[in-house]
Order: C-alpha cells, then sequence, then structure tokens
C-alpha cells in the first residue's frame, strides 16, 4: 500500500501543505478501492495507478485556468474513462482535531451490517461504526488511505436544532485516532455550515473515483 496520500493528509491536517506553486503531483493509489484528485490551493494531487505521463498530458490539454485543470469536468471525465471508475461529486474535504471524554449526547450503537446505512457505509469504508441519535446517524470509519472518517445524517422533522453539529463534534470525541474528516458537497451550505461550526476545518476539495 502506498503511504504518499496519508503522509499528504498527515500533513494537511497539521496545517502543513503542498506548495502553492501552480503544479500537479501525481503518485499512486493508497489501495485498490481508492483513486481520485485533491485540489490544494495551487496546487493538486492525483492519486491513481494510471501513467503519470497520461495523467499530466490530459491536464496540459484541459482548457480553462490550469490551476483549476485537476477539478475540471473535462479532465475527471478523461481520468474516469481511463481508469474505468465513476464518481458522485467534487467535496469539500475538511478536518478536526480529536477530543477527550464521552461525545455530548446520548448515542446507541447499531452494530447490524444489514443496516441500509452500515451497509452502504462498508461500500467506501473499512472499520465501519454507526451510532444513532433521536432524529440522526453517524458513520465512522476508514476511508482514503485509512483516514478516519464522518458522516452524519439528521431526520427533516428535526433539523434546525443543533442535532447536526451535536452529531459531528460527537465524532471528534468517539474517534480512535488523532484526528477526523469529512466530506460535504459544496452546495450542501447546511451540512457545510454544520460541520464548521462543530470545528473541522477546509482542507482541499476532493474528487474521489469509484470502481465498478
Amino acid at each position: 500500500m502506498s503511504s504518499d496520500v496519508a503522509e499528504l493528509l498527515a500533513a494537511a491536517a497539521r496545517g502543513v501543505f503542498p506548495p502553492p506553486d501552480g503544479s500537479t503531483t501525481v503518485v499512486p493509489q493508497p489501495g485498490p478501492r481508492d483513486a481520485g484528485v485533491l485540489a490544494f490551493t495551487a496546487h493538486s494531487v492525483v492519486f491513481t495507478d494510471a501513467d503519470p505521463e497520461w495523467v499530466r498530458g490530459a491536464l496540459a490539454a484541459t482548457s480553462g485556468d490550469p490551476l483549476a485543470a485537476s477539478m475540471n469536468p473535462g479532465f475527471l471525465f478523461a481520468l474516469m474513462a481511463r481508469t474505468g471508475r465513476h464518481m458522485n461529486t467534487v467535496d469539500l474535504l475538511t478536518v478536526a482535531d480529536a477530543l477527550p471524554g464521552p461525545p455530548p449526547l446520548e448515542l446507541r450503537e447499531i452494530d447490524d451490517p444489514g443496516h441500509p446505512r452500515v451497509a452502504r457505509a462498508l461500500k467506501f469504508r473499512d472499520d465501519v461504526r454507526v451510532w444513532a441519535a433521536d432524529g440522526g446517524v453517524l458513520v465512522l470509519g476508514r476511508g482514503v488511505a485509512g483516514r478516519w472518517e464522518a458522516a452524519v445524517e439528521v431526520d427533516e422533522e428535526v433539523r434546525h436544532r443543533g442535532l447536526g453539529r451535536a452529531l459531528a463534534t460527537a465524532a471528534r470525541h468517539l474517534v480512535p485516532g488523532e484526528v477526523v474528516w469529512a466530506q460535504q458537497a459544496p452546495g450542501n451550505a447546511r451540512s457545510v455550515r454544520v460541520f464548521q461550526a462543530a470545528g473541522y476545518r477546509p482542507v482541499a476539495s476532493e474528487a474521489l473515483l469509484v470502481a465498478g
């Protein structure tokens, strides 16, 4: 398993980012499941087992702002075609430090691999654990390069009561690592606000390519 992506993410979590020099770094996939693109400030990282020279050629052929080429739909489409993968969306990638002590709300763990939320999480993460609160769900699991990732869901009828922020904060208490990551679709302003209110810091944009 390649450690390049894990090292980049660990550094970014500490606030140490790739140089903003307009370049693109191409590294191997951290494992068979995970491929994609990370776009930091004026520096992109493409993690794929595709030929690096092909990646650089495809980026150079992409129209538009060179600084945004790695997230250009034309390049992403070409990368998907080259690798036989698909993607869902471009996400905002955020990170927060772990917090000591128990979470700030009562949770009950769901230990049922057939539960719809558990089954979906297992497609993208390892070591998945799921907790339920009244009106909401928290998922923790290992995603790209083994990083711990959190996701939350809140029922519509209990929104605007602070439950989403409480669940996102709970992830910081429950994560077994030093930091926890979370992705939000940029257009989902409600989700972006929830995680930032819970102390998650914006790090990069991310496009994950899914096999199958």
